[in-house]
């Protein structure tokens, strides 16, 4: 399992929700054993404790293959808007060089019921369900960590890297139109408002297969590139 990342998280802060526009790349995978995945992630606990709770949700490439327990395979997520079909293909898709087509998505906590809301778009957002608070033990208060960016998975790995790609397959120094991003990186605070997601901190793994790099400003607010090819000259 390789991330390429912003997280924030410490200092004492509480998230009760996060939010971020990432352009949707046909990102290749080499074998039925793996995938690649861009999300958000909200996360109570720590990885490798068995009382870890995370909610994530974004765009995934598998090979079409079942690779775990996502989208309404498992019990839990409550979908109310039968418009958005969970798992189904998003299209149309960015290019390189080409036009860029990115989705928003929103987590937030209703502060009356507990519940955990997924919300789709900017203008004309359509919430499409929720995770209820009684599934969770650490995230029934708040989240401790907010992160964003890409993931790849091999469940089975040989002597190389994977050529599984992350975002578009392009590393983060090539820029918009190339390279995948995240941009408009938020977090909700306790008084329910969207607030900059301040002092995100960027870390990747295996920064010669996948890496990130960022900024702020404009527009664009917090933002990242992330991703890469995976194996190649300078991930062998």
């Amino acid at each position: 399992m390789q991330h390429a990342v912003g997280y924030t998280s410490g200092g004492g802060g509480q998230f009760y929700g996060a939010k971020a526009r990432l352009n949707v790349w046909p990102a290749q995978v080499a074998s039925p054993a793996e995938f690649s995945v861009s999300q958000i992630w909200l996360i109570s606990g720590s990885f490798g404790n068995v009382d870890l709770n995370t909610i994530e949700a974004g765009w995934q490439n598998d090979a079409y293959q079942e690779t775990g327990c996502y989208n309404l395979h498992c019990s839990g997520f409550v979908q109310t808007n039968a418009r958005i079909a969970i798992g189904a293909a998003i299209s149309p898709v960015s290019s390189v060089a080409g036009r860029q087509f990115d989705i928003t998505l929103l987590i937030w906590k209703d502060p009356k019921q507990g519940h955990w809301w997924l919300q789709l778009g900017s203008s004309g957002a359509l919430l499409v369900g929720y995770w209820p608070s009684f599934l969770f033990s650490r995230l029934g208060a708040s989240a401790d960590t907010a992160q964003f960016g890409g993931e790849v998975v091999n469940t089975r790995p040989s002597g190389s890297h994977t050529p599984t790609q992350m975002g578009s397959g392009r590393f983060p120094g090539e820029g918009y139109g190339r390279a995948a991003y995240f941009r408009n990186v938020q977090v909700v605070d306790w008084d329910n408002n969207l607030i900059p997601a301040a002092g995100l901190r960027l870390v990747a793994d295996h920064p010669s297969c996948y890496d990130v790099a960022g900024g702020q400003g404009g527009d664009w607010g917090n933002y990242f590139y992330y991703g890469g090819p995976g194996r190649s000259a300078r991930c062998p």
